[in-house]
């Protein structure tokens, strides 16, 4: 975390555009890591029966974190400008390292690889199990879907009739807080429903969201947006914890795997709805948004285990 403080600071000094972009970019490599190793200490530190339960409590605060930056963001770009706004927010993600490194427990049961030989036999052996590739095609199309609803909604509102500041666009992702709440009995809801109906059923209640938000009007929006973010973060966190529980050995790069293609589907959700957006406007978006999400219904009930 502290790491990524630097790509931060330059991005706020950047001098020209293809400067921000590079530094982006390099924020961008900065972050996966992290998700990777939290991710994979909450699966090899926590038993079985509690690893979702924990899992459920990180992604929640992620949402927490999401809202919270984008909110931020949006109100210092209105105050004091975009440039003081990345250097607050390298601020508080160097503070947050610090707390990180002072308060989190060494882990116990780590294992490290005998060497580059076995981390590759590990690593083919993710790419040969079934479960673990759908669980990477869920992680595609699940970042694919926030970035194609949460990015392109700013261009529906930002625009008349609903002409959105700055402050104002940010303070939709307040529906992320929604997200949060819903995962704080995910560990429960899995024991009674078991994954594949659950995560089956979220993505469903994300349809429905995506949907609502294609009635003109600014309260039905925000409702879909926050029923979106309910349904998203279920489906994140189950997925997320079914590869640490999943992978039998290499638990780190399995999870890194799913990092891959969680971030390569984020990419990829940022650039091909902009050319629907091109075609159909914003009902063009929330189709495409549809059809990923059928997608990854699909690969849930037919690959993961009962």
């Amino acid at each position: 975390m502290i790491v990524a403080t630097v790509p931060l600071i330059m991005i706020a000094l950047a001098p020209s555009l293809h400067a921000l972009i590079f530094w982006r970019f390099m924020l961008g490599l900065a972050l996966p890591p992290i998700f990777t190793v939290v991710v994979a200490y909450i699966g090899e530190e926590w038993p079985p029966a509690q690893a979702m339960g924990a899992m459920g409590v990180y992604v929640a605060a992620t949402s927490v974190g999401g809202f919270a930056g984008r909110l931020v963001s949006g109100l210092l770009a209105d105050l004091v400008g975009w440039r003081t706004g990345f250097l607050m927010t390298a601020a508080m993600t160097f503070a947050c390292g610090i707390a990180v490194a002072l308060i989190l427990p060494r882990e116990r049961h780590f294992t490290r690889s005998e060497g580059l030989a076995v981390s590759r036999r590990q690593m083919l052996a993710h790419l040969r199990n079934p479960q673990l590739l759908a669980t990477y095609a869920v992680g595609f199309g699940t970042l694919f879907t926030f970035v194609a609803l949460f990015t392109y909604v700013n261009f529906l509102l930002a625009a008349p009739p609903f002409n959105l500041s700055p402050t104002l666009l940010g303070a939709i992702f307040v529906t992320y807080l929604a997200g949060a709440a819903a995962l704080l009995g995910l560990g429960r809801a899995i024991a009674r429903f078991g994954r594949r109906p659950l995560v089956a059923a979220a993505i469903g209640l994300w349809a429905c969201g995506a949907l609502l938000t294609l009635v003109p009007s600014l309260p039905a929006i925000i409702a879909g947006l926050a029923v979106a973010a309910c349904g998203g973060f279920i489906v994140q966190a189950t997925s997320t914890g079914y590869v640490a529980l999943t992978a039998e050995s290499g638990r780190t790069s399995a999870i890194g795997f799913y990092a891959t293609t969680y971030y390569v589907g984020g990419s990829i959700g940022a650039i091909l709805p902009g050319l629907t957006w091109n075609v159909g406007g914003w009902p063009a978006c929330v189709a495409m948004v549809l059809a990923m999400q059928t997608f990854m219904a699909a690969v849930i009930l037919l690959f993961w285990k009962r």
